[in-house]
């Protein structure tokens, strides 16, 4: 889970710092930074199981049509920054296996990781350089249990917090960067204490020392490297959504949507409602499975995955409710994302930060708040300890639209845009993420990103209210007894202070 993210240099994120809680929504304009600084996630997750140039390429390049790793590099006119930093602040899970299969267990998860990369226009083979980017900083340190409370803003109970962070006192770092230039070395360090590793020449290493880590040279920074490489931008494909699963695939579902069908079936009948004396009962999550599509569709009789033994096929099928049913190839996109994002809520393995861009593509106006209230029960909740039913999961994402806008809670909003600034006597944009008054990233201290009213007209264009469906029982119910029905999130909508700019204000009487 990351809970503070620090970028400089990467595209058009000159200098940026973003908080994060277990939910969060971007919303801004076209070329505003917000598929940027998923792009950086994304390179910081690649960074932790591949090479750097291999990271690297897996980044979007809007730039141009050859790939060159420069285009990561924010730019002004034809300069091109040198380097690009990025520091994050993260809970990672308090064991792992490493890919030899030995358990490690962490003796710190609240961790803040580093990295600084340097572009070289040459990188001559008989030097040993392996690649454009060369490392000049990378460091691994823990957080002090007594420093949480600071450094995580977003409201929480003790509870979760006791189950969360689990930090025994350090003074030693994981991971540390000494020297300059050709004296500069990279330190892997035990977690006893013990100096462990060191990796002469960085200029020369290909990845960083995190993506090498084991369980027995260093657990807590396996951990880092398990929690970074779980970081995933979904992009689930209808394609892949629709395809159906040999019986022996795998029963997790890709960043695009595949193996959907596995993984349900694979939940289905591992469930045993918590008691793992029972059997398992594959109804009973069918059932659940089918109770969520019914807030997106009307017409939802049930969900199942049809095992054909004789070709040992699986197939997701949903049934109406005159019993009709439908194969995966047969639902329409929003319906097959959807049900994607319903499977991936109940499986507790699905874990780490997931990235999702505009989720409300192919949802009709009145489903979006359907589509919102999955995001969020997929996140983990703050209040209560993580457990099986409570994993440790982040969701964000990113949007244009004002219906997502106005009904997701206030206090998960960032609004992106553009800043002019000057550097070095040059104009230049720059990505900025603020955040709405009266919300806890308030307590960061930064007046500079509180996002004034005005800036939020663009959004609150004429939409399709929420309660639409509920005008037929005005009369009966009374409007006001509606409007005091206590909202389980408090949506941007409901804040006092947008009211006036409201097409359709809250029925206070």
């Amino acid at each position: 889970m990351i809970t503070r993210l620090k970028i400089k240099g990467f595209k058009n994120l000159v200098d940026v710092d973003v908080r994060f809680g277990p939910f969060t929504c971007i919303a801004g304009p076209n070329a505003a930074g917000k598929s940027n600084l998923f792009d950086a996630i994304r390179f910081l997750s690649a960074s932790a199981s591949k090479t750097l140039i291999e990271a690297a390429m897996l980044v979007r390049n809007e730039t141009a049509r050859t790939w060159d790793v420069r285009s990561l590099f924010h730019r002004v006119g034809n300069e091109i920054s040198e380097q690009m930093s990025f520091e994050v602040e993260m809970i990672v899970p308090q064991s792992a296996v490493d890919d030899l299969g030995q358990a490690a267990k962490a003796t710190a998860n609240f961790l803040r990781y580093a990295l600084v990369l340097r572009s070289r226009d040459q990188y001559p083979a008989e030097n040993g350089f392996v690649g454009p980017l060369e490392i000049l900083k990378e460091e691994l340190v823990h957080i002090h249990l007594k420093e949480a409370r600071k450094n995580i803003l977003f409201e929480h109970s003790s509870k979760w917090q006791g189950s969360a962070l689990h930090v025994i006192r350090r003074a030693a770092p994981f991971i540390s960067t000494t020297g300059e230039g050709s004296a500069r070395v990279i330190n892997l360090h035990q977690d006893g204490g013990g100096r462990g590793r060191a990796q002469s020449n960085p200029a020369q290493q290909p990845r960083t020392i995190l993506s090498v880590a084991n369980a027995a040279e260093s657990p807590t920074v396996l951990c880092a490297r398990r929690e970074m490489e779980s970081w995933q931008l979904l992009q689930l494909e209808p394609s892949a959504l629709r395809e159906p699963d040999n019986v022996n695939a795998p029963y997790h579902l890709d960043s695009n949507g595949r193996h959907l069908p596995a993984t349900l079936y694979h939940l289905a009948y591992a469930s045993n409602n918590g008691n793992s004396n029972s059997a398992a009962d594959p109804d009973r999550l069918y059932c659940q499975v089918a109770n969520r599509l019914s807030e997106l569709i009307d017409d939802v009789g049930s969900v199942r995955v049809d095992r054909d033994e004789k070709r040992e096929i699986l197939t997701l099928e949903v049934a109406g409710r005159d019993g009709t049913s439908y194969p995966a190839r047969s639902l329409s996109d929003g319906t097959l994302r959807f049900l994607a994002l319903t499977v991936m809520e109940l499986d507790p393995a699905a874990r780490g930060v997931i990235c999702l861009e505009e989720p409300e593509n192919g949802i009709h106006p009145e489903r979006i708040p359907a589509m919102l209230e999955l995001l969020q029960d997929i996140a983990v909740d703050p209040t209560d300890p993580i457990d099986e039913s409570n994993p440790l999961r982040q969701v964000i994402i990113n949007t244009h639209s004002p219906s997502v806008v106005l009904e997701v809670p206030d206090d998960t909003l960032l609004v992106a845009g553009i800043k002019e600034d000057l550097h070095e006597g040059r104009s230049l944009r720059k990505a900025l993420f603020g955040h709405l008054p009266d919300t806890w990233r308030v307590k960061s201290g930064d007046p500079q990103h509180i996002v004034a009213k005005g800036k939020l007209i663009s959004y609150l264009n004429p939409v399709p209210p929420r309660d639409s469906v509920a005008e037929p029982f005005l009369p009966r119910a009374g409007a006001k007894a509606l409007a005091e029905s206590p909202a389980r999130r408090k949506r941007v909508a409901d804040r006092d202070d947008l009211q006036p700019w409201l097409p359709f204000p809250r029925i206070d009487e």
